[in-house]
């Protein structure tokens, strides 16, 4: 593995370079499509503010890792498909595969989910420990090079092509590093489009929809016996005009249970901890409060963030753009972490990476194949589109949210996709057109196929649930044991 603050010399012979900018999940899967498209690319530099821990540690510029991280299947499958044998890596090291809907207990805006036989997973774990599997299958790939404790600058080039990057470290001062290809997997702190305005290219086109939403996490102890115990989940119901209030179990490694509760515009939680809980039994159902009451926290602390706001950068609709570079990840686009699609979202992007540098008439000049950043960016653009839809689409419904409302259009959809959700809460295959969505498994368009809209016609198939579809095993388990003092 190559980590090191120190810039290389370079090379007579001009090495077919690329570089990404940040070491964070997407940086990480991008680098393993570069060094693996060994035909193509010599060298992969990976520029990194912080210092990577060497562990499942906390990272100084994720602080949002002490929240709930999900990853859908349709993201497992984009994860493995670029790092095969990851999903075992997880597993092995304590993540779960939990099936979906069978291990999840969540109301919806429309009612509790009948908990059917699996019709798609998702992996959970702490997010600390899903980064920590993947460097360690990247970090020894023999032309990946990170360069730690170095600030990226700016990019080198003009308006038609980036020929490199602009960066600094501790002992080598300001250097530029020569590249064929230059990635920005910063994340939601990307400066892409100043960088890019200042080679003459813009300005990008950007959006926000800010609903104000706070999150606020906790660790506990898992009661013995939880072991199989499913993710529970009561979401808010953007519907009623009245602050957006959630609340989550996710089962994760070390037998602990990760709680995060979340608020919108003036419905926000505090870091106080004798208001965890009963916060957690304000929400729509009190159900999280109720089993956490049972067992134990493991943090003194409560951990809060406001960075959640919904932005997209639509690069893809520049009317310019520069050969050799490209954004991916929350550089393109960040979403409110309630939806869960933010992983899944950057790996399926990056997988658009990986197959235009498997096509093309050259292997040798691929990486500066005329049109390739072009390209790469419009499918990011096209698989960024529906999490934002979806994520906006809602957050901009509740009290004092900032943002574009609507076209009127669009209260047509809603009431459509509201009796889509509502039906799914009691019809098994509705249920699966809502999971194969939502875990980006399948198009948008399973929503409206003529099987689903005859099921929608037909409604509800069952009474509603009149509660959270816990077993009597699992109510026990939870139970297991008296609460210790905080």
């Amino acid at each position: 593995m190559s980590r090191s603050p120190s810039l290389p010399t370079g090379h007579s012979g001009r090495p077919r370079r690329a570089v990404v900018v940040g070491g964070g999940l997407a940086g990480m899967l991008t680098a393993a499509v570069l060094a693996r498209a060994t035909d193509a690319v010599d060298e992969v530099m990976v520029i990194e503010r912080d210092t990577l821990p060497e562990g499942p540690h906390a990272r100084k510029s994720l602080p949002q890792a002490r929240h709930t991280h999900l990853l859908w299947s349709g993201g497992a499958r984009a994860f493995e498909s670029l790092l095969p044998g990851i999903t075992d890596r997880w597993l092995a090291a304590g993540a779960r595969r939990i099936p979906l809907p069978t291990g999840l207990v969540t109301m919806t805006a429309q009612g509790w989910m009948r908990r059917w036989s699996e019709m798609q997973y998702v992996i959970a774990c702490s997010r600390d420990l899903l980064d920590w599997v993947v460097r360690e299958q990247v970090l020894p790939l023999p032309s990946v090079t990170v360069l730690e404790r170095t600030d990226f600058l700016g990019l080198v080039g003009d308006a038609d092509r980036v020929t490199g990057a602009r960066v600094r470290t501790a002992e080598d001062g300001e250097q530029v590093l020569h590249a064929d290809l230059v990635i920005d997997a910063s994340g939601r702190g990307s400066q892409a489009p100043a960088w890019l305005e200042a080679l003459g290219v813009g300005p990008i086109e950007e959006a926000e929809v800010d609903s104000g939403l706070v999150y606020a996490s906790r660790v506990y102890r898992a009661p013995e016996g939880t072991e199989d115990f499913p993710i529970v989940n009561v979401q808010a119901d953007p519907r009623v005009p009245v602050p957006g209030r959630t609340a989550t179990i996710v089962p994760v490694e070390g037998a602990r249970w990760l709680v995060t509760l979340s608020g919108t515009r003036g419905g926000e939680p505090t870091r106080d901890p004798a208001r965890f809980e009963p916060f957690a039994r304000s929400v729509r159902h009190p159900v999280v409060g109720e089993l956490i009451s049972q067992t134990t926290p493991l943090t003194e602390e409560v951990t809060l963030s406001r960075s959640t706001v919904n932005r997209r950068r639509y690069f893809e609709k520049a009317r310019d753009w520069p050969e050799g570079f490209i954004a991916v990840g929350d550089a393109v686009a960040t979403y409110n972490p309630v939806y869960g699609q933010g992983m899944s979202v950057a790996a399926q992007g990056i997988t658009a990476l990986r197959d235009q540098l498997a096509s093309g008439p050259s292997a040798h000049d691929r990486l500066r194949a005329p049109g390739l950043a072009r390209q790469v960016q419009r499918a990011i653009g096209r698989r960024a589109a529906f999490a934002w839809e979806l994520a906006t689409s809602q957050d901009i419904l509740y009290p004092g949210a900032k943002g574009k409302r609507p076209p009127a259009a669009a209260k047509l959809l809603n009431r459509y996709v509201d009796r889509f959700m509502e039906t799914a809460t009691d019809r098994a295959a509705v249920a699966q057109a809502l999971f194969d969505v939502l875990t980006m498994s399948a198009p948008p368009t399973a929503w409206v196929q003529p099987d689903i809209a005859v099921a929608m016609l037909r409604g509800r198939g069952k009474p509603a649930l009149q509660g959270p579809p816990l077993t009597v095993d699992e109510l026990k388990a939870a139970a297991s044991g008296p609460r210790l003092a905080d």
